[in-house]
């Protein structure tokens, strides 16, 4: 599914009244009675109860009254708040406001610090609320008055259905400044926009509804929107078939360096999800000090012991061994508990430059990168870079706070400016591609913060490149069969128990489900 803007949303209505001759009235119409299904699941005895409905003055507050005429028509007891003058509502939205005033019924102004009481005995006599104020506009703050009205609804914890998005949510960021609905139920319109589904703007939507208003499909799927939500039905069509008479030399071969005195666990945890995700073959290259017990727990993957410094980390004496390694494989998959020894970095360094090999580059093979990322652009293969938000700053030269205030925009500018790929990890992850593609994941739960998760991740990607799928793709698959493997772990063990095998043991079934329809 498409995932868009503010601006490419207008577009989107724009060309539906201009080219399909779709007026737009009749989109605002048909969005309302959306939301009023949405209230009716809700609450489905709608007959006298009271509804309350917040308007703004824009096209969202005409949603709102739309809904909230045929809720009155239904037999509900429904109060329309507006947060405006109504002489400033215009267009479809004064339109219906007129509709809604001859009916006969009653409009609340509520603009004034003195109506604050009024708000207030509102909420107290309501039985669900519609949160029709702001609209996809919104950027900043709100202002002062309506973030105090937007308080005194999340504080009467009575159930709130959102119109589109949240109000306080910027659409393209999912950024919020102040005072914010916290919905139980968010209906949108045509396509998800940005900010429903990036953290914070997400932990305000409740369940999120993304609804037909009779926009027409041609639109909705246009190749120039360039951003997708990650679903199962997508993972499935880039997942490669598997011919009945192939044999593993078919399905590629991944190696993994990494491991070190203290952390051999990563490195295990990458090159076994690089097996259970497909790979024909897999072969871990590990410091001669981790091999014998790197070896004796690994019964699918080779092993191969190669020079250590004094740490017990890779040597830079390594080169010539993993050279003959690299020159037998297909995929390379680096970094995974390798630590930040000097000489370890210098050799990660000139293994970039060296290989040839589609690469996935995590943890201390992006440590590693830090300062020296200007020669990325001219790799020459496709290269995949699996951050998490702290990696990712020290790799960009910004601060965490940075990366984790505009993720999208971060991944995409990153993406192009180094020509590779670029899994940003953390709550839906992002996934950017240098040609201006973009994938936000739908999987995932708190439950995966924990040591060794990022390392699965990893491996999983490198077994999907050796398989021949496109590094973007490859990318997008591996965190969205990642989130899913840990969903499933957390629905069997509770998301505090997760530990990083336990998302391994569980992708095998992510697999399965994911491929269960094909």
């Amino acid at each position: 599914m498409r995932v868009v803007t503010a601006r490419e949303m207008r577009e989107i209505d724009q060309r539906a009244m201009t080219e399909f001759a779709i007026p737009g009235l009749v989109l605002m119409e048909n969005a309302g009675l959306r939301v009023v299904q949405a209230v009716l699941e809700k609450m489905p005895a709608i007959q006298g109860r009271t509804v309350t409905v917040f308007a703004g003055r824009g096209n969202n507050g005409g949603d709102g009254l739309v809904a909230a005429r045929h809720l009155f028509n239904l037999g509900a007891e429904v109060k329309v708040l507006l947060l405006d003058s109504p002489e400033k509502i215009t267009g479809d939205a004064a339109v219906n406001l007129d509709i809604w005033r001859k009916m006969g019924q009653k409009v609340y102004t509520v603009t004034q610090k003195d109506d604050f009481n009024a708000v207030r005995l509102f909420l107290v006599k309501t039985d669900l609320i519609i949160d029709a104020i702001y609209g996809t506009g919104f950027k900043g703050a709100v202002k002062e008055y309506a973030g105090r009205i937007i308080e005194a609804i999340n504080a009467s914890e009575k159930p709130v259905v959102a119109v589109d998005l949240p109000s306080g949510v910027e659409a393209d960021t999912g950024s919020v400044s102040g005072p914010c609905i916290r919905a139980g139920v968010t209906v949108t319109f045509g396509l998800p926009k940005v900010g429903l589904l990036l953290e914070p703007g997400a932990g305000y939507v409740g369940e999120l509804r993304v609804v037909d208003i009779s926009l027409p499909g041609v639109l909705l799927t246009d190749e120039r929107i360039s951003l997708n939500l990650i679903s199962q039905s997508l993972v499935r069509g880039w997942l490669p078939f598997r011919p009945s008479s192939s044999h593993k030399g078919d399905y590629g071969r991944v190696l993994v360096i990494g491991g070190s005195i203290g952390m051999a666990g990563a490195a295990c945890l990458a090159a076994a999800a690089a097996a259970r995700a497909g790979a024909g073959l897999v072969t871990l290259a590990v410091p001669e000090g981790i091999y014998i017990p790197v070896a004796s727990k690994l019964t699918e993957v080779m092993v191969a012991p190669v020079p250590q410094t004094g740490e017990g980390t890779l040597s830079r004496e390594a080169l010539p061994v993993l050279k003959g390694l690299l020159e037998r494989s297909d995929v390379l998959a680096l970094g995974p508990g390798l630590s930040t020894n000097p000489q370890t970095a210098e050799a990660v360094r000139k293994l970039v430059s060296l290989t040839r090999l589609p690469t996935v580059l995590d943890a201390d093979g992006l440590n590693a990168l830090a300062g020296y990322t200007d020669g990325l652009k001219k790799a020459g293969r496709a290269l995949v870079l699996t951050p998490h938000p702290g990696e990712m700053a020290r790799l960009a030269g910004i601060t965490t706070a940075e990366v984790q205030r505009e993720r999208l925009k971060t991944a995409r500018h990153w993406s192009s400016e180094w020509g590779v790929v670029l899994a940003l990890k953390g709550a839906r992850s992002i996934v950017a591609g240098p040609d201006g593609r973009a994938y936000i994941n739908s999987t995932g739960n708190p439950g995966m913060a924990s040591g060794g998760s990022g390392d699965v991740l990893t491996g999983i990607i490198a077994g999907l490149l050796a398989q021949g799928m496109e590094a973007a793709l490859a990318a997008a698959a591996g965190v969205y069969l990642h989130g899913l493997a840990g969903d499933m772990a957390a629905r069997d063990k509770g998301m505090m128990g997760i530990i990083a095998g336990d998302i391994l043991d569980s992708l095998p079934e992510a697999l399965k489900t994911v491929e269960s329809e094909r």
